[in-house]
């Protein structure tokens, strides 16, 4: 049994690291990242993959 718990205090503490890695790289990220740019010339109004609107003045749209 002592070599099962090794076993998984090795994987909580891998765990622990990936956790603590992905959290930095997200800092990192939304450092560099801050905002994002602004589509120019897209469509207006609400999302048409959420709200399954796919034309824009009865014309389909394709993007």
């Amino acid at each position: 049994m002592t070599r099962d718990m090794e076993i998984a205090e090795r994987i909580a503490a891998a765990a622990q690291r990936a956790l603590a890695e992905a959290d930095a790289r997200r800092a990192a990220q939304s450092k560099t990242h801050g905002t994002r740019a602004k589509e120019i010339g897209g469509r207006n109004g609400l999302d048409p993959v959420r709200y399954g609107d796919w034309e824009i003045k009865g014309i389909a749209c394709d993007f």
